[in-house]
């Protein structure tokens, strides 16, 4: 297998485009991921991650009339997720086939897919008898701050919303009304919205939890980072580990995510630094011991 993210046409002035190399190895999986694609007129454009964010709609999405951005690798991410299901599948169709192949991918792409449909929730019913909706995520993300601190409020049900009044102690309000039905909060949702952050500012974020979970209303706090990582959740599921890298020092990791037969696999070792493979990579070609220290002497390797 063979990965690269290289721009178009790199690897084949090299001498190791996809052709080449699959006409010597017909088993071979070549991945070529790129990104914005292998044509149009972004091809040979360079990529990093907050400027894919922006073409492919992130920054539209988490903003509201002004774009922001996740401040995360979200899209490099995204990309490396779709490419690892990519190899997958090109694995299972080896296994059953013999033959290799080549995949390509963009990080433009891989993106738009990941956002679709619900960030183009109104972008992506196209009869002329579609209305326009509320978005997602102007419904279900917005922050609730407390008087110290901030929490979310996800209450997606009438049930879970007529908990959200009884928890605030407002269940007058739907004898308003602005706010009767599910139709008419939505319609005057930046009323309804002032009104219950009213509400929410005058209680503590424990308060104001205690009666949301009382009322079985799903909420949470907003976690600084520090509290993220002593939430005793994650000391449950055995979340964390504690690596020694060998030129970092000690580094705290996220173990990984699945468990095998119950069994997590182990952390990954670290990235191998420049040449540190060199000999074995070699020897396993079939090159002998005085040929690489010829072509160390050389240069050709380090």
């Amino acid at each position: 297998m063979l990965v690269h993210n290289f721009r178009p046409g790199v690897m084949d002035r090299l001498g190791l485009g996809s052709a080449r190399l699959r006409a010597e190895n017909p088993r071979l999986i070549y991945v070529a991921i790129s990104g914005f694609g292998k044509e149009g007129p972004l091809r040979d454009a360079p990529a990093y991650d907050p400027i894919i964010q922006a073409h492919a709609g992130f920054a539209a999405s988490q903003g509201r009339g002004t774009p922001a951005f996740i401040r995360n690798l979200i899209c490099d991410k995204v990309t490396a997720y779709t490419a690892a299901q990519a190899i997958v599948t090109a694995l299972y169709h080896r296994e059953r086939t013999g033959a290799g192949q080549h995949v390509d991918l963009s990080m433009l792409d891989a993106s738009l897919y990941f956002l679709f449909p619900d960030a183009f929730m109104n972008e992506t019913l196209l009869d002329d008898d579609v209305s326009p909706a509320p978005r997602l995520g102007d419904l279900a993300y917005e922050l609730t701050l407390t008087c110290d601190g901030a929490i979310t409020v996800s209450a997606g049900t009438p049930r879970q919303q007529l908990g959200v009044l009884r928890a605030l102690g407002l269940e007058q309000l739907l004898q308003d009304p602005r706010f009767a039905t599910r139709e008419a909060r939505l319609a005057h949702r930046d009323a309804y919205r002032a009104l219950l952050a009213e509400a929410f500012a005058a209680l503590s974020t424990e308060e104001a939890l205690a009666r949301l979970h009382a009322c079985d209303v799903p909420a949470a706090k907003c976690l600084e980072r520090a509290e993220v990582l002593d939430h005793p959740q994650l000391a449950a599921n055995g979340t964390l580990d504690r690596v020694d890298h060998p030129t970092m020092g000690a580094m705290r990791v996220v173990r990984a995510p699945v468990e095998l037969d119950g069994v997590r696999p182990p952390p990954a070792s670290p990235a191998p630094a420049h040449g540190e493979h060199t000999d074995e990579v070699l020897a396993e070609l079939g090159v002998d011991e005085g040929e690489v220290a010829a072509y160390r002497a050389k240069g050709i390797v380090a």
